[in-house]
């Protein structure tokens, strides 16, 4: 059983399996995400894209929904408790809106953003995160449906990691090239290393980055054919994620969608799996006789989100940062309510718990707080 309402074990099988078809090919994402929403019914649903440099919301294979109301969210999408929520989410974390209703009904976004279009509620989690841009998949109801309960929460997040594991390996690959005849010479013009491992963990296939990041010998090694990380924690961790990845059509409980491949000086790899055995994914990749593709790469150093770091920190939830960043703003108490859409008792209800959190006591040491704890505009990069 796997604690799902309606929902059979070869359904759950076969949405992940699309779900890493996608990786490979995101044309197939629009049938794959009507997949998802029709098992937690759902009215409308898709993928978005939000550009932290062009500070723009760009909807990708959505549907269930008018054009204005597209227009709209993605107009106002910084002033969303989405927005907030995945500052303190990490990637992966399920999220519904209206898991707060009070708050949700009370605010101006739903009064002015949701309701008139007759949503009632969202559901989604952040399934990418980099200096550039976030991704998150969603699935949303109309007012003709009740909002989401826990046994659709316990499906995204059963999904979630599958999803992000799909978005990592997408982000790093020219995923156009990947339809090439020349498969050896794309794969050899990849930053990213790409191993490619028999069912039993025999690596069959390494292009040229991975043969680099060998031969370097820093973070990773071959040893009697199998891939063998230096760090005997991370070389548990990847031989097990390798057996689990050969097992992740039949929804096995693979939940981490990375393994950090450290190489004891501050330095190393991230590892990102792909089961590639079944699924249109095993023809693209058929001619190396693989089961599991990994990828991996030296992570960037990228900036936090703003009020991110702040927020970690001190604990806050979205609805405490919202507040936070209304208020740096330079708007007092009654006009960050009015632009947040909630009371002003409610404003200073959140002070309340922002203050003890953060251990000040007055709004001027809060924002100096908050100012010395926002990190510089761009990561520093690592010294070589």
């Amino acid at each position: 059983m796997n604690g799902l309402e309606g929902i059979t074990a070869q359904q759950l099988s076969d949405v992940i399996g699309s779900v890493y078809d996608c990786a490979l090919d995101p044309a197939l994402w629009p049938a794959t995400c009507r997949t998802i929403a029709n098992l937690c019914a759902s009215t409308g649903g898709g993928i978005c894209v939000h550009d932290l440099k062009q500070v723009q919301n760009d909807q990708l294979f959505v549907f269930g929904y008018q054009p204005e109301f597209l227009e709209k969210l993605g107009s106002r999408f910084s002033e969303s408790p989405m927005a907030t929520a995945d500052v303190v989410s990490n990637v992966g974390d399920v999220n519904s809106l209206a898991a707060e209703p009070r708050q949700l009904y009370e605010s101006r976004f739903y009064r002015e953003v949701l309701e008139p279009y007759g949503l009632t509620d969202m559901m989604w989690f952040p399934a990418l995160r980099n200096g550039g841009r976030t991704a998150s998949l969603h699935a949303s109801r109309s007012d003709q449906r009740p909002c989401y309960q826990q046994h659709d929460v316990r499906l995204f997040k059963l999904l979630s990691p599958h999803v992000c594991r799909a978005f990592a390996i997408s982000d790093a690959l020219d995923i156009r090239a990947l339809r090439s005849e020349m498969l050896e010479k794309t794969l050899d013009g990849l930053a990213a290393g790409v191993y490619l491992t028999a069912s039993d963990g025999h690596v069959v296939y390494m292009n040229a980055a991975a043969e680099r990041q060998v031969r370097a010998g820093r973070s990773i090694r071959v040893a009697q054919n199998r891939l063998s990380p230096i760090d005997p924690v991370a070389r548990a961790a990847l031989a097990k994620s390798i057996d689990a990845a050969t097992r992740a059509d039949v929804a096995s409980p693979w939940s981490e969608h990375s393994v950090a491949i450290p190489d004891g000086v501050g330095g190393g790899y991230v590892a990102t799996l792909l089961p590639i055995e079944n699924g249109q994914r095993s023809g693209i990749l058929a001619p190396f006789a693989a089961s599991v593709a990994v990828f991996m790469q030296d992570p960037i150093k990228v900036p936090l989100m703003p009020g991110e770091a702040f927020a970690r920190l001190h604990g806050l939830t979205g609805a405490e940062l919202r507040v936070v960043l209304a208020l740096s703003q330079g708007l007092g108490g009654m006009e960050s309510a009015e632009m947040l859409g909630i009371s002003e008792p409610t404003v200073r209800t959140h002070l309340q718990r922002i203050y003890a959190k953060t251990g000040t006591s007055r709004q001027a040491d809060l924002l100096s707080l908050l100012h010395r704890s926002t990190p510089p505009v761009r990561a520093a990069e690592r010294v070589q």
